[in-house]
């Protein structure tokens, strides 16, 4: 498909254009510097610079021009000799004849093509013989050659009696400040950004559960208010998470002293169908009151710990063998240790494993690095199973809280749908995300991505 030209270019920027802030501040600030140095450079040669070396060129040529005509007048070799030595002495000029020669037929053009052509048009405007010039053979002389009947007369003239020779010391004054700027816009920008940086570390931890006791608000005054708002903010949050945890603690001393004394009264009732449907009901509430604090608290409590992946996953695999289960387990092939909270991760992996073996006969763990641009890399842990798996229009549904599926593998007589939630919660906790898919064992998929730090 042919992109029309209007839209074509500012898509190219758009491609083009650093991403980061760092890339674009520095852009901002040294790309108009340098598009400044060049448009005054470009103007200095314009305007200047070729104006001073058009006039030099004049100047020159017009001088031989005269030794030309004076020779022309009286082609003797006294003649010669006359002009030869007011040359050397008024014009600094070195003239000889050369008889019996021809101009040479190449000639080796200079770098700088605006030498040559400031002296090619003044020869051009003021002489009307054939003519040669060289001015790449000597360097700090121009060789210019004048056919003339008999021979040639060949002039050697200063290099600064035909060009402006000091430009260089003006380009390179230009070429330093550009760089002592770009210098300083480099530290500055840097300073600014790497507060911002700061800032996005210790959001990215707080939102992983960590701590950084170090991080304290500095660079611009907007970045210092971003940073108190987000310490403000983070106050808040622990304050709630702490009152929750508080009240989630009354409520669990509250709500189980009462069943703990109907759990002795029906211990100690007769046995009857009427006790025994009794039971399973107390136990039914107890089941739900630990799902529910699980699921408030969010394993907020635990410290993140350096870990082995293959021993984290053989630990899981291994509760569920005791458990009678025989679950599949693939492990890494170059083991990795990344920052977890080992319990939390062990528990919402066990849900998944035995979540797989109520709904399937096979299920299988097995680990992945994922590499991404810039450095990154992701651990993915699978759970695969092959039972009937969860409709993929509803699996995002199945993730929710309380979210009981009619028809899937997520409906349970004992659970109150917050099994997934709580292992959702587990994986954002450590920054990353819990999804379901399809399985290649048939059922279903749960792909559990956390990125290595």
């Amino acid at each position: 498909m042919r992109i029309p030209r209007l839209k074509f270019w500012p898509q190219f920027l758009k491609r083009k254009i650093p991403k980061t802030l760092w890339g674009r501040a520095l852009l901002i600030i040294v790309l108009p510097v340098a598009l400044m140095q060049v448009a005054v450079t470009w103007a200095f040669f314009d305007m200047h610079w070729e104006t001073v070396t058009a006039k030099l060129s004049e100047g020159l040529v017009g001088d031989v021009a005269w030794a030309v005509d004076a020779y022309k007048a009286d082609p003797t070799p006294q003649t010669m000799a006359t002009i030869s030595a007011a040359a050397q002495k008024s014009m600094q000029l070195s003239i000889v004849y050369q008889p019996g020669r021809a101009l040479p037929e190449n000639r080796r053009r200079n770098a700088w093509a605006a030498l040559d052509r400031s002296l090619k048009r003044a020869l051009n405007e003021q002489l009307d013989d054939p003519f040669w010039f060289d001015t790449t053979r000597y360097a700090g002389a121009v060789d210019i050659r004048v056919k003339v009947k008999g021979g040639v007369i060949r002039v050697i003239a200063p290099r600064e009696r035909a060009f402006a020779t000091r430009a260089h010391i003006f380009v390179l004054w230009m070429t330093g400040a550009t760089l002592l700027l770009t210098a300083v816009s480099i530290l500055f920008i840097r300073n600014q950004v790497r507060a911002i940086e700061r800032l996005s570390v210790a959001a990215e931890k707080f939102g992983r559960g960590e701590d950084d006791p170090n991080f304290k608000p500095y660079g611009a005054a907007e970045v210092r208010a971003a940073a108190q708002n987000f310490l403000k903010m983070k106050s808040r949050i622990q304050r709630h998470i702490e009152q929750r945890t508080t009240l989630l603690a009354s409520v669990s001393h509250d709500l189980r002293t009462p069943l703990t004394r109907l759990k002795l009264e029906l211990a100690m009732a007769p046995a009857d169908p009427a006790t025994e449907r009794m039971k399973q009901d107390v136990s039914e509430m107890a089941y739900m009151i630990d799902e529910y604090l699980a699921f408030a608290r969010g394993e907020m409590q635990e410290s993140p710990q350096i870990t082995s992946v293959n021993a984290l996953l053989e630990t899981v695999v291994e509760g569920a063998r005791r458990a009678g289960h025989q679950p599949e387990f693939v492990p890494l092939a170059e083991d990795v240790e990344t920052s977890i909270r080992i319990m939390a991760l062990s528990r919402a992996l066990s849900n998944l494993v035995m979540n797989g073996f109520h709904y399937a006969t096979q299920v299988r763990v097995s680990a992945e690095i994922e590499h991404k641009p810039g450095g990154k890399q992701s651990l993915h842990i699978y759970v695969d199973d092959d039972g009937p798996g969860i409709p993929p229009e509803k699996r995002e549904e199945a993730l929710k809280p309380f979210s009981r599926l009619d028809d899937s593998r997520n409906q349970n007589k004992k659970g109150v749908g917050l099994g997934l939630a709580i292992a959702r919660d587990t994986v954002r906790s450590h920054g990353g995300e819990l999804g379901l898919d399809q399985s290649p064992l048939g059922g279903l998929r749960a792909d559990i991505g956390i990125p290595l730090i």
